[in-house]
């Protein structure tokens, strides 16, 4: 059974006691799918008064994060898994999506660093991170809420974490196409009403309605994420219908 541990450095470890206990990661959680553990920056200082920032040398606005309480507790989690692979969480990180998720959920055990005030001292990255990651372009106040969106973008990759493996493959982003509208009862809503073939029983004519709806959802929301697909002659073909276009500019 794999089994993927994530352990949270942050000066907040309290945001993190609701999100893991709750909905399908505190299920995980219970599984022993994935093993959380948030450890207090500050319990890492070198002083008795757990001094975790300071005044940035050269002057300029806010405080910086310390160097020896992060690279004591990064240290400590390496000290129990040397293997472990340390990701700071920054707006000047390398913007993470569906593929970087996949990736990291290959790995065992992800140290996740969480920022505060003006970010850390530039020797952390240099140390004792292997990657920096962004949520976008965008700030935050800190990374908590960000390593929350990796430990839930990772761990619903992981197997036994999702009631179904399909549920993952078919996710919006997973080889670059949106997902297709979905539907349940009742039928007519206010005069809005559930297209026919899904009641058809027809396994194979829906399958071909899905992927269409995908490509179309995808065409008009993030047609971008086109030239990163890869498309099957039938998807063309599909696409040509949904995207006139597309069809008159690639000639398909």
């Amino acid at each position: 059974m794999q089994r993927m541990r994530f352990d949270i450095l942050t000066l907040f470890p309290e945001m993190f006691s609701s999100p893991f206990q709750t909905s399908i990661l505190g299920k995980a959680v219970e599984k022993g799918l994935i093993e959380l553990t948030v450890a207090n920056i500050r319990d890492f200082a070198l002083d008795k008064h757990r001094v975790v920032d300071d005044a940035p040398y050269g002057g300029g606005q806010g405080m910086v994060m310390k160097v020896e309480p992060i690279a004591r507790a990064i240290e400590w989690v390496k000290s129990q898994d040397p293997s472990a692979w340390t990701i700071y969480l920054t707006p000047q990180g390398k913007p993470f999506d569906q593929e970087k998720a996949l990736t990291l959920s290959s790995r065992s055990h992800l140290i996740l660093l969480c920022g505060r005030y003006e970010g850390v001292d530039e020797r952390v990255g240099e140390m004792f991170v292997d990657e920096e990651i962004s949520l976008g372009d965008y700030v935050l106040t800190g990374g908590e809420l960000a390593a929350m969106v990796v430990v839930d973008a990772v761990s619903r990759l992981l197997p036994g974490v999702l009631g179904s493996e399909q549920s993952a493959e078919e996710d919006s982003f997973t080889n670059f196409l949106l997902e297709y509208p979905h539907y349940t009862r009742p039928f007519d809503y206010r005069g809005h009403c559930v297209p026919e073939i899904l009641l058809s029983g027809d396994h194979a004519a829906i399958s071909l309605w899905r992927r269409q709806e995908a490509l179309r959802r995808t065409w008009t929301r993030r047609p971008d994420l086109l030239s990163k697909a890869t498309l099957s002659k039938q998807d063309e073909e599909l696409l040509g219908k949904v995207s006139p276009l597309r069809k008159n500019r690639d000639g398909v």
